[in-house]
């Protein structure tokens, strides 16, 4: 018989035997015209494709296997997914008739592999008592690689993603079938892992020989799949090395993959870490941070892959390595998608790209890649979450605005002069104030005077300075009302208010901007509440400690077992003479949640937010909590410690750092890497728990310290 009229058989019978025969001898003298792929290839009325999107069918898990229909639920899957291999096997020998003849030949060989493997799984099946045809079966496969344009796509597509997968999904549930008593599908399982192995080969063989000479295996593969195909799919629970390198893929295509992420069905989130919004939203497009913050930008920017989920996509600058990438999964934490965007993204940090992105851009490709979000517009995606809206992030989102499944809200809804006044100090004081009025533990409280008051010109500053000094509070702190932390406030300790403070007052309030004046205040500890705003109202995510420096710059925080729900046990305990003064303060922030959502809804604003407070000692040496100092409606520090914490074992502690180099030196260290061995070297990782193990102790580091400039995060859990 000749081989194109064995492969016709095989794709547009309309019967298992047909399709599932093979001849004694298989000839190629007449491959014929290249065939045009039919919508789908020819088969029973009972194994026809289900609709597409009419709903995914799960795998059974191994914990189903005891019962025998489930084993044979799963063997269904595993028979149409080798039956779709030997139509798409036998297309492609149609498709390409001009193919070398020898990968016509190893195609031939393979082909027969699968039918094989298809009659065995039947075989199996029965004797699980169900029929091949009793269960819907999805035509995923055949959609993914019949579109194939040249033989390299399906090498790429068929070969190195959905049999190099089953390295994995043989393996596994081989070991599965014998652990519940079934050596019979265990053995066959088995079988086919090494038939698999070879067919991986097979399609690596080839791939080298028809890819580009100048790229590596890894970059070449990810560039020939074609949504909604990705590296996602060549994987399956777990990856199996082994079995891989016998196959003959290199170790930097295993570890590529081990840590690649993408979406396998459900939309995505949008991250984004633009940690400049209130400069953006105080100067508009005059704001330019400094060398030293658009390097700390560019340090942390991976971050917010610790605030979602393994499906969701991180925009990013330029793309984690793989090794810190494996260190941070083999810690428990799934990896998201990340999807570099060097043009698109500079603008996030300042008028001109840090030095680090630019050296990366080069060195990966020496083109920027300006389409990385027009290329996203065309997926289907969740939501967004930048790290805060602001012009920046409108800016930067908007091409993706139009694709949303789950987020159907305009560039106004995202970000308005409404929302932009959340950021003010000046409404965080006006909230405090009103809460002052009502609360049930004034006693403990702040004052009104100590709440901060806002002003709009150096006359009323000054005027302000004077009355809080009349009620006995000499040292003095002004704020602009939006500004980034850092750079945006000034201490006036002295009596005398010098011309240079006048001057950047009168800087400060330019265009109509404002300043807050209060009292300093001698703080005794700082603590941070994470909450969240949906549709559904306001939600609180945890209570964390905060570590300030002395001018009260953020350098840390820290977690307890029960953050979630009460309030840092180091901060309660400053109130000794209190009775339940954990439940009151629990009862002043339900009021505070309460005013805060009514306008939150006002506003129809929509995403996380932080308050940060304050216990400190008043001039008669009592301590006094200042409940609001501002809220800030974005991601924090603080919101990236209550989600860093899912990871940490049950009943844990967790601190979260920010190390920079002056924190260098005192640990000894002459640099990030050097500091990160010394971490790993006294505080090693110790995961503990099942089915999903969690850190029960050890530290580990959250961005590249062999990238990291000037800031290096680090993570560390401890037993209670």
């Amino acid at each position: 018989m000749e081989l194109r009229e064995f492969a016709e058989r095989i794709l547009f019978a309309t019967s298992l035997e047909e399709k599932l025969r093979q001849p004694d001898n298989i000839t190629d003298e007449q491959p014929g015209p290249a065939l045009i792929a039919p919508v789908a290839p020819g088969r029973p009325a009972s194994l026809q494709f289900k609709p597409h999107a009419t709903g995914k069918a799960e795998f059974p898990g191994l914990h189903q296997l005891e019962n025998r229909q489930e084993r044979g639920r799963l063997l269904h899957f595993f028979a149409n997914h080798e039956l779709l291999a030997t139509e798409l096997m036998a297309l492609v020998l149609l498709k390409f008739p001009d193919a070398p003849t020898a990968f016509r030949k190893g195609v031939l060989q393979t082909l027969k592999d699968e039918q094989e493997h298809t009659r065995l799984y039947m075989e199996r099946m029965k004797a699980c008592g169900i029929e091949f045809g009793a269960l819907p079966v999805s035509g995923y496969f055949w959609r993914c690689v019949a579109p194939m344009e040249h033989p390299i796509d399906y090498v790429a597509g068929l070969c190195l993603t959905f049999e190099q997968a089953n390295l994995d999904f043989a393996r596994h549930f081989a070991q599965g079938f014998g652990k519940v008593g079934d050596t019979d599908t265990s053995k066959l399982l088995e079988k086919i892992y090494r038939d698999e192995i070879g067919h991986v080969a097979y399609g690596l063989k080839w791939f080298r020989r028809w890819k580009n000479p100048g790229e590596n295996d890894w970059d070449a593969f990810c560039r020939t799949l074609k949504f909604p195909l990705s590296p996602q799919r060549a994987k399956g629970f777990s990856l199996n090395v082994e079995g891989r390198r016998a196959a003959g893929l290199d170790s930097q295509f295993i570890a590529e993959l081990n840590v690649y992420s993408q979406s396998r069905g459900r939309t995505p989130g949008v991250f984004v870490f633009n940690p400049f919004a209130e400069g953006r939203i105080a100067e508009g497009g005059s704001f330019n941070p400094t060398r030293h913050q658009a390097q700390l930008a560019c340090d942390l920017e991976n971050l917010p892959q610790f605030l979602c989920r393994q499906d969701d996509i991180v925009l990013v600058q330029h793309r984690p390595s793989v090794e810190f990438l494996s260190g941070i999964k083999q810690a428990g934490f799934p990896l998201p998608e990340f999807v570099e965007m060097f043009g698109d993204g500079a603008r996030l940090w300042s008028k001109t790209q840090p030095q680090q992105a630019k050296r990366h851009q080069s060195a990966a490709t020496g083109t920027a890649h300006t389409g990385a979000l027009r290329a996203l517009a065309s997926r289907k995606l969740g939501r967004l979450r930048p790290w805060a809206w602001s012009p920046d992030s409108v800016e930067l989102l908007t091409p993706l605005f139009a694709n949303m499944a789950a987020e159907q809200r305009s560039a106004e809804q995202r970000f308005n002069p409404g929302i932009a006044r959340l950021y003010s100090k000046a409404w965080s004081a006006a909230l405090l104030s009103q809460i002052l009025t009502s609360a049930a533990v004034k006693d403990c409280l702040c004052t009104e005077c100590e709440a901060g008051v806002a002003v709009d010109s150096v006359q009323a500053a000054l005027a302000t300075i004077a009355a809080i000094r009349t009620r006995g509070h000499h040292r003095i702190v002004v704020k602009e009302a939006v500004g980034v932390a850092g750079s945006n406030a000034i201490r006036l300790f002295e009596p005398e208010i010098l011309e240079s403070h006048r001057r950047w007052m009168a800087n400060a309030l330019r265009n109509g901007r404002q300043l807050v004046v209060e009292p300093w205040l001698e703080r005794l500890a700082d603590f941070s509440i994470q909450i969240e705003m949906s549709a559904d109202g306001l939600k609180l995510c945890g209570y964390t400690g905060l570590i300030n420096d002395a001018k009260g710059q953020f350098q840390g925080n820290y977690a307890e077992s029960h953050h979630h729900t009460r309030i840092p046990g180091g901060i309660v305990k400053f109130f000794p003479k209190v009775t339940n003064i954990s439940r009151l303060m629990l009862d002043l922030y339900a009021n505070v949640f309460s005013l805060l959502e009514a306008e939150l809804r006002r506003l129809d604003y929509l995403g996380p937010l932080g308050i940060d407070a304050f216990v400190y000692r008043d001039a008669h040496g009592e301590p006094r909590l200042k409940p609001i100092v501002e809220i800030n409606p974005r991601y924090t520090m603080g919101r990236v410690m209550v989600e860093l914490m899912r990871q940490a074992f049950q009943g844990s502690t967790g601190s979260f750092r920010l190390i920079n180099k002056a924190a260098l030196r005192a640990e000894g260290c002459e640099d990030f890497p050097s500091l990160a061995r010394k971490l790993a070297e006294q505080f090693p990782l110790q995961l503990e728990g099942e089915p999903v193990a969690r850190i029960r102790e050890g530290a580990i580091c959250l961005n590249d310290p062999t990238r990291a400039q000037v800031c290096l995060a680090v993570f560390q859990v401890q037993k209670t």
